[in-house]
């Protein structure tokens, strides 16, 4: 038996997101065959934002020896004692924008602060030969999702939440000056 439902928790995830102002679009959850390593992604994005020009994804990872060696732990435990906090699960959001100006990289890191750290990066694409440059900015920020906060019912999702809604709706804001 696993100690924590992953899936559910992805599921519980999403409804908090919902709760959130964020609309879900889709889901995938991939197995990895040989190591059994799992990862679910979302895609989702703010309610006003629906066919915008933002697209937000989720991606929680879960490493089976993580989870085998927090069994482990649990099992070795009392009976209700939570484990150390040393078990994580990588939980990354990227935002992926249409062609925008750079500055946005040195806006964001204030947006995203210490609670979501976030990295920006550039992709020049040639579609053909002779056409110039396509931008296209890829955001990211990574956290570290502690799997004995899981166990407590403390995954700290609120404000992450909020902050990732702030920074969409900062990037749509943007979207919208440099397409007026």
């Amino acid at each position: 038996m696993a100690a924590i439902d992953m899936a559910g928790y992805v599921a519980d995830l999403k409804e908090h997101a919902a709760e959130h102002g964020f609309h879900i679009h889709d889901e995938r959850h991939f197995l990895e065959t040989y190591g059994l390593r799992q990862a679910w992604e979302v895609d989702l994005h703010p309610e006003e934002a629906c066919g915008g020009p933002l697209d937000l994804h989720l991606t929680l990872e879960s490493d089976p020896r993580t989870m085998l060696a927090l069994e482990d732990v649990l099992l070795a435990g009392a009976e209700g004692e939570l484990p150390p906090d040393e078990f994580w699960a990588p939980l990354t959001f990227t935002w992926g924008l249409p062609p925008l100006d750079l500055v946005l990289a040195t806006e964001l890191a204030g947006l995203g602060g210490q609670l979501l750290p976030v990295e920006v990066s550039a992709i020049d694409s040639f579609p053909s030969v002779t056409d110039p440059a396509q931008r296209t900015l890829t955001i990211v920020a990574r956290l570290d999702l502690s799997l004995r906060g899981l166990l407590n019912g403390e995954d700290g999702m609120c404000a992450v939440l909020d902050r990732c809604n702030e920074i969409c709706r900062h990037l749509l804001q943007l979207a919208e000056n440099w397409y007026d």
